[in-house]
């Protein structure tokens, strides 16, 4: 694959964490980048140099006018909730949206794709690291976001047979790193340890990887990924006590020491759930989070090391930078100390 200055790439989803980090690197890269958001996304990780176009990835019409003269497409954009107060938003979003954004690239004859998916459409289990060749079965109990992902990720594989889909699909682990606005479920996790609001945690773990490394597996899924095949972009496999506790390291904080069975939190989720709904904030503690922490999302990434030559670093390093940036976040939130806010003669200012 050869590209110059003049290829456009669009990237959908490109104000969020991964896509602004992907965006970021391809501008990087020298390509011309084109941005799909909503008219209502935050513009924080928007560069001034991108173009950027306003439209949903259910609405065709502003799909069209994005990708006219596009050569790539990195298809990031994705309702990433855990819990919503309706479910089929998210459901609409992930898998209506993915049909029509792939629908619309073949309409508009885009040369390659790069499809975001996840390890949530995979099947870790206690008999080892899991891998691309372990997916995860459609069942009923599986949550909105679970279920959207994997059925969009068999709708992008159905394409690439029947409709020569010119598609490559990564599967990011749990990123972190500067940028996550939202936050992200994992960014959150961070967050709230931080502010010190994690008294206690479940035995779990996770697969931790820089928000830049997923970044870099995306282009190199593009330049060198086989159409149709999936890669797992992850990182260190990390127990949730030890990254709780490199969090307060790095935040100055105390790291909770109890560890507490999932059973009695089920009532405290639906609960949390309860008042979302008055609310209308997503609640940190749900009944899917609960539900999902019962399995250690390990994963093994050597397919992707070995035909993507893709590489990531330390997990302290993304969390390093995570804390950093959502500790800067926090402060400019909060403004400068009364102190820095006094007028001339000592008056304080309006």
């Amino acid at each position: 694959m050869t590209s110059d200055m003049r290829d456009i790439a669009l990237v959908t989803g490109a104000s969020g964490f991964i896509g602004g980090a992907v965006a970021a690197l391809l501008h990087e890269e020298g390509f011309r980048v084109r941005a799909f958001v909503r008219p209502t996304s935050p513009r924080a990780n928007l560069r001034p140099q991108y173009e950027v176009f306003e439209g949903d990835v259910t609405d065709r019409d502003s799909l069209r006018a994005a990708l006219r003269g596009v050569r790539y497409l990195f298809h990031v954009a994705a309702d990433y909730r855990l819990w919503a107060p309706d479910p089929t938003i998210v459901m609409r979003t992930n898998l209506e949206g993915t049909r029509i954004v792939m629908e619309e690239a073949l309409r508009a004859g885009v040369e390659r794709i790069v499809h975001t998916s996840s390890v949530a459409t995979l099947a870790p289990d206690a008999s080892g690291l899991c891998d691309e060749t372990r997916r995860l079965a459609v069942c009923d109990r599986l949550g909105a976001y679970k279920r959207s992902k994997l059925l969009s990720e068999r709708l992008v594989e159905e394409m690439v047979e029947r409709d020569a889909l010119p598609a490559v699909i990564v599967n990011p682990s749990a990123p972190l790193g500067p940028g996550d606005v939202r936050p992200t479920p994992t960014g959150r996790i961070v967050l709230e340890a931080m502010r010190g609001n994690m008294p206690a945690y479940v035995d779990t773990g996770l697969a931790v990887v820089h928000v830049a490394d997923v970044a870099a597996g995306h282009l190199a899924a593009l330049r060198l990924g086989r159409i149709g095949e999936r890669y797992i972009l992850g990182g260190e496999n990390v127990e949730l006590s030890e990254l709780l506790a490199e969090v307060a390291k790095f935040s100055g904080g105390r790291p909770p020491l109890m560890r507490l069975p999932r059973w009695p939190l089920l009532p405290v989720a639906h609960a949390n759930e309860a008042l979302a709904r008055l609310t209308g904030r997503e609640p940190f503690l749900n009944v899917e989070s609960l539900r999902l922490s019962a399995v250690t999302m390990f994963f093994d990434d050597s397919k992707a090391r070995r035909e993507l030559g893709y590489r990531s670093r330390p997990y302290r390093h993304a969390l390093a930078d995570a804390v950093e940036w959502f500790g800067a976040r926090d402060r400019a939130k909060r403004g400068p100390p009364q102190a820095a806010r006094r007028a001339p003669g000592g008056a304080l200012g309006e």
